[in-house]
Parts: structure tokens; sequence; C-alpha cells
């Protein structure tokens, strides 16, 4: 993992199956509390997506304090998409959804991960 910083990075794939895991450079300006995946890798993915490439799934950070859900910060931050975000703390991984009301998350819903092979 990144040590007391948040990790972070993009997650692509077909339907609901994760595929490949792009780790990014957290570019937050306090990443001990805070993740802001560079906005390089975002566009990269993009243009590789544009051009036939895996799709954008979602997203995953880590949470150094060990709590395996979302902030109210990532409440506040998230885009009112249904890309997946994972959640790394504790040695364990969650998965959740934004809850979109309007063009606004007021949350996130938990999704359930299934584990091939």
């Amino acid at each position: 993992m990144a040590g007391d910083h948040e990790c972070c990075g993009i997650l692509r794939g077909e339907a609901d199956r994760v595929s490949a895991v792009e780790l990014a450079q957290n570019v937050a300006a306090d990443p001990t509390r805070h993740f802001e995946i560079d906005p390089a890798a975002l566009f990269s993915a993009a243009k590789d997506v544009r051009s036939g490439g895996i799709p954008v799934l979602g997203f995953f950070h880590s949470h150094p304090n060990g709590m395996a859900e979302p902030s109210p910060t990532d409440i506040a931050q998230a885009a009112p998409d249904k890309h997946i975000w994972l959640i790394i703390a504790a040695g364990a991984i969650t998965a959740w959804q934004p809850v979109v009301v309007g063009a606004q998350v007021t949350g996130f819903t938990p999704v359930v991960l299934m584990k091939e092979g």
C-alpha cells in the first residue's frame, strides 16, 4: 500500500467484472487525509476508452485510518455517476456505488464483491 498516504487508481473492465487495476498518483494537497487521482491518469484512461480500450468501471482508494466505508469527503467529492468505488482499509476491500439524487451524490450504497479464481 501507500503507508500513511491514501493510494488511489482506476478500475477497468466490462459489465460488472474488473479486469484491470491501474494505480495512479495521489495528487491531493494532503495525501494522508485525502486522495485526488492524477488528472493525467484520468485523461489517459478516457482517451484509451475512446480508442477502443477497456471501459472505466470505477475507482479505488485507501483509508489509512482503517475505516472501510465512504467518508463525508468521499460523498462530497464523488461524481454523480454510477461508477463503483472500492475502499481499501484495515486489510479489507469494500465496494460502493454513489446514491444520486438529481445531480448530487447524497451517499453510497454497498455493493457485493465476488472473487473469481
